[in-house]
């Protein structure tokens, strides 16, 4: 099985320079394929494909206002092509929208199969660079990796990801088994009642990320000012996004490490941020990401995670009795069930239900599609 792990590195001035060129001559290859694709699909109704676009870019780097195109390891040009052929891939099967131009002011990245860097003894090197990387190594690497991909972010920070191969290891078996509602005041519930609260990253830094905000739509665009103000929302905007994904991680670590099944109701994010009263909070929340870190990490340490139908009436379901209410407001976080008598947390009740779901799909063999696993 393969897996990546994400090292932050400190390059030196002279890779800080390797490094820009790699990422400029990356944008602009798949800029200039990706606008002669594009021309070739809509004035003549012609798809091109990885091969032609692999030669279009060897004639590319033999025309003479562009031979700084050779001045960089040519593998990151290469893969950068193959991933846009999955982005049209993804598009003609319409799981996509169509390709987007790549911009200098965002994530910048570069790609790099084996012979295009070297591991050795601990130390990384890559093409074109004697000098190995300055990895913070926070764990070792299960074994010599594949490919590396080398990140610069909006804020200016520089990753390394080693996409490797290793034996994943089951955690013990555990009879214990969880449903959980996620929401907005708690970012989960369990049906045993434990509720995880809500840190709200972003709301907690609003004030400062306003004011920077303002600031930059003062500075004249293209200026230096311009360029230090966008860095600094940048920045806030990378901390509000660790710090989210770190009580993600910390939270679905828990819930995998103590349940041997989870049991989660598929969301469609993306229909729901439609909303616009509810779409900075849902964001904020991050559901997508926290049911992509319980799935992956189910996968690595034997547990099983399983999402129930979208539409399935968690809410207004009695977990007593089964009796089920024709309405229920967002807004009313306590109701009373006119069959059985019983009084419910909404959420507590949700999960509750959540959870007889999910274990009646396992019980009955039903196969989950792993798409419903992931929120989209």
């Amino acid at each position: 099985m393969k897996r990546a792990y994400k090292y932050r590195f400190y390059p030196t001035p002279d890779q800080i320079e390797l490094l820009a060129q790699t990422f400029g001559c990356v944008r602009f290859v798949y800029n200039s394929i990706l606008r002669w694709r594009t021309d070739a699909y809509y004035e003549r109704q012609e798809k091109i494909g990885y091969i032609q676009a692999n030669s279009r870019l060897t004639a590319l780097k033999k025309e003479p206002d562009v031979q700084w195109l050779n001045d960089v390891s040519c593998v990151p040009l290469q893969q950068v092509l193959r991933h846009q052929q999955s982005a049209f891939s993804n598009f003609f099967a319409g799981r996509a929208k169509y390709p987007t131009f790549k911009s200098k002011h965002r994530k910048q990245s570069a790609e790099f199969t084996a012979s295009a860097f070297k591991y050795h003894d601990g130390k990384l090197y890559m093409a074109k660079s004697k000098t190995p990387l300055d990895v913070r190594w926070s764990r070792e690497l299960p074994s010599a990796p594949s490919t590396i991909t080398i990140t610069k972010d909006a804020a200016g920070r520089y990753f390394v990801s080693c996409l490797c191969e290793f034996e994943p290891t089951s955690l013990p078996i555990t009879t214990k088994m969880v449903g959980i509602d996620v929401g907005l005041k708690d970012l989960f519930v369990t049906d045993t009642g434990f509720k995880s609260g809500n840190l709200r990253h972003t709301a907690k830094y609003a004030k400062r990320l306003a004011l920077l905000q303002r600031r930059l739509s003062k500075k004249k665009k293209g200026s230096n000012n311009c360029t230090k103000a966008r860095l600094k929302v940048a920045k806030l905007h990378a901390k509000i996004t660790d710090c989210r994904m770190d009580n993600l991680h910390k939270l679905s670590r828990r819930l995998i490490n103590e349940n041997q099944v989870v049991c989660v109701e598929s969301l469609k994010v993306k229909n729901m941020i439609r909303n616009p009263k509810l779409s900075k909070a849902i964001a904020d929340a991050g559901w997508g990401e926290f049911v992509r870190q319980l799935q992956y990490k189910a996968e690595f340490s034997g547990r099983s995670v399983v999402a129930i139908d979208q539409f399935f009436p968690s809410s207004k379901r009695c977990s007593g009795c089964g009796y089920t209410l024709s309405k229920l407001a967002l807004n009313v976080r306590f109701w009373h069930c006119p069959e059985c008598g019983s009084d419910h947390d909404r959420d507590i009740n949700a999960a509750k239900n959540i959870k007889a779901a999910g274990l009646a799909v396992l019980a009955h063999g039903e196969t989950v599609n792993p798409k419903s696993l992931t929120a989209t």
